[in-house]
């Protein structure tokens, strides 16, 4: 497997970890629609939390949450949408990015709730 996915992979465990000591209920991971994969779904409370993990080991061409694209958003909203109809759910929907810089120096991990909205 490439370094880029391993370091992916250790980005999402780290989010996981976090998100689970901040008492979220995560729901599913890695799932994908269409060309869309949305990276956790979680839940706390009467939320419905849709999660963009972004890992980086370098933050010199900008930090990690810098690269989710309008054209992410795009495909994360329509992932989104098909996993609350899917799951019939009638809750609120909150997106969140957590960026993630880790290398042999450094090991950070921001949250951002509502990174973006959907509309």
């Amino acid at each position: 497997m490439a370094y880029h996915n391993e370091l992916g992979k250790l980005g999402e465990e780290m989010a996981v970890r976090y998100l689970l000591k901040e008492d979220y209920t995560i729901l599913e991971r890695n799932f994908r629609f269409d060309k869309a994969e949305i990276d956790i779904i979680a839940e706390k409370g009467d939320e419905i939390v849709i999660v963009e993990v972004k890992t980086r080991n370098s933050a010199a061409f900008g930090n990690p949450q810098e690269f989710v694209t309008p054209s992410k958003i795009k495909l994360l909203v329509k992932a989104a949408n098909e996993y609350i109809v899917s799951q019939n759910l009638d809750k609120e929907v909150r997106f969140d990015i957590i960026a993630v810089l880790k290398n042999k120096t450094q090991e950070k991990l921001e949250h951002f709730p509502n990174a973006f909205y959907h509309f």
